[in-house]
């Protein structure tokens, strides 16, 4: 049986949230095809660009901190982190603070990557940025 609420659905709401799914879809798209044009899977891409946008402004973080922003197991960011590391895109570095601490920051070659993605990809945002406005105005 179908809920009576369900087939209520405001077909304008589904066309706009579509459409943004859409530009969603192919921003992501778009972002791997650039990566690998740098150099870059997708993965590192995406470590690169957490590292250098810690939300503190640092441009370091740890593997727990990536773990909780890229809703990733611990274990799994620590391989990825291993192996951007053992490709010369980043390096840990212990902490003043506490030695038991090493945060992951990137290498000249991790922002020479990020930086030839990033920069690719700001037209892109920009249409992203655009049909987001547009669903919240409507």
């Amino acid at each position: 049986m179908i809920d009576s609420k369900a087939a209520e659905v405001d077909t304008a709401a589904v066309v706009r949230v579509a459409a943004f799914r859409a530009a969603l879809r192919s921003f992501l798209r778009t972002s791997e095809q650039t990566a690998r044009a740098s150099g870059l899977t997708p993965q590192r891409y995406l470590l690169l660009l957490m590292v250098k946008g810690a939300p503190d402004g640092s441009e370091q973080t740890t593997v727990t901190e990536l773990a909780t922003r890229l809703r990733l197991g611990q274990s799994t960011v620590t391989e990825l982190v291993k192996r951007a590391e053992q490709a010369g895109l980043i390096e840990r570095v212990r902490s003043d603070v506490d030695a038991r601490v090493a945060h992951v920051r990137l290498t000249p070659e991790g922002e020479r990557r990020l930086a030839r993605s990033f920069t690719a990809l700001a037209e892109e945002r920009r249409a992203l940025r655009r049909i987001f406005a547009e669903l919240e105005r409507s």
